[in-house]
């Protein structure tokens, strides 16, 4: 009894944390600093793929090779690259899945004489732009209409949807990294508006399912232009503008400026429509940047804060748009501002 009366004193025990939570919240805390790291790595993983810029005009270097190698010559082309089957098919070409040297590569046939003149400007375009903005060219033949350029399981950029629902690849379906592949577009378009070439526009995007039909998804996730048949060039200095195509054009994917200004009263016709500039690309960006975001977790935040500069983008006024550098300067901010808003999160909850 004198025992019992004694403990009784002592009041209730500390009760103890039972094992199993404190393992669930050890685990918890793991998957956020692998989800952490994870996206770091990622992220810096798309752009420390090999820039093929580094070879000298005329040569390639891809995957896994050390050493540039000069682009392939018609014999080459016809002695070494085997056609496996075909993979895709445009106005202007055909896409053959074919190996060379034991590579996957994509060997590209003209479909037709009548498109040979955009067929061989989509040809200079890629000899002229090489460097990591742009497919890699591995050689051509104009007398065969052939060009053979880097393959890209991956494909277009239409399938990022269908890609990132994999079981394999939703450990990077992130805002982070689908935000850095609108930077990659972006990008791109920043390229072409000062390009080595001068100021051009990427005609061949009237409406997304095209214009996401233009450039290529890699392996590590960062974003390639593909298709360079319609690039004209514009200059500000002899006024120089462009008109993408003979037809008229519908829709809120195309810039006001390309829409038929005269009514219906006055039927379409090609030599009365004005020409425009490359501000008809900044228009189009917040529209790709949208399909690029997607609607994951935070998606929706990123929106939020690319809301001011997406606005801008669609000013009815061309001139009022901001250049893509200015976007591309936005982006990089927000992605810098919110990731640390992440990391400055996690720690406090560590």
């Amino acid at each position: 009894m004198e025992k019992k009366s004694q403990e009784s004193k002592k009041g209730p025990t500390q009760r103890e944390v039972p094992p199993a939570v404190v393992l669930l919240l050890a685990m918890a805390l793991m998957n956020i600093l692998l989800y952490l790291c994870l996206d770091r790595f990622f992220i810096s993983r798309l752009h420390s793929t090999v820039d093929p810029s580094h070879c000298p005009f005329g040569s390639f270097r891809m995957g896994q090779m050390k050493n540039c190698s000069p682009w392939l010559s018609c014999e080459e082309l016809r002695t070494e690259v085997r056609q496996l089957k075909r993979v895709g098919e445009g106005a202007v070409k055909r896409v053959f899945l074919s190996e060379w040297k034991e590579r996957k590569v994509a060997l590209s046939r003209l479909t037709g004489l009548e498109m040979k003149d955009d067929f061989l400007h989509g040809l200079q375009m890629l000899k002229s732009l090489q460097g990591k903005h742009v497919v890699t060219l591995l050689g051509y033949c104009e007398d065969d209409n052939t060009i053979l350029t880097e393959y890209h399981p991956l494909g277009s950029l239409s399938n990022l949807e269908a890609t990132l629902n994999l079981s394999k690849y939703q450990h990077v379906n992130t805002w982070q990294n689908r935000l850095q592949l609108a930077m990659d577009y972006v990008g791109i378009i920043n390229y072409l508006h000062n390009s080595p070439l001068g100021t051009l526009v990427m005609c061949d995007s009237n409406d997304l399912p095209k214009t996401l039909s233009q450039y290529l998804l890699t392996s590590n996730f960062s974003i390639v232009a593909n298709d360079l048949d319609a690039l004209p060039l514009v200059n500000h200095s002899s006024r120089t503008f462009v008109k993408c195509g003979h037809r008229e054009l519908h829709g809120d994917f195309v810039a006001p400026e390309q829409l038929w200004p005269y009514g219906e009263d006055l039927p379409f016709h090609d030599d009365l429509m004005p020409s425009y500039d490359e501000k008809i690309d900044i228009w189009r960006l917040p529209d790709v940047t949208s399909f690029l975001l997607g609607h994951v977790e935070g998606s929706d935040m990123v929106r939020f804060h690319l809301f001011d500069i997406h606005k801008a983008c669609k000013s009815k006024t061309p001139a009022e748009r901001p250049t893509a550098q200015d976007v591309l300067d936005v982006y990089q901010k927000v992605l810098n501002s919110l990731r640390d808003t992440v990391t400055t999160q996690t720690r406090e909850m560590l």
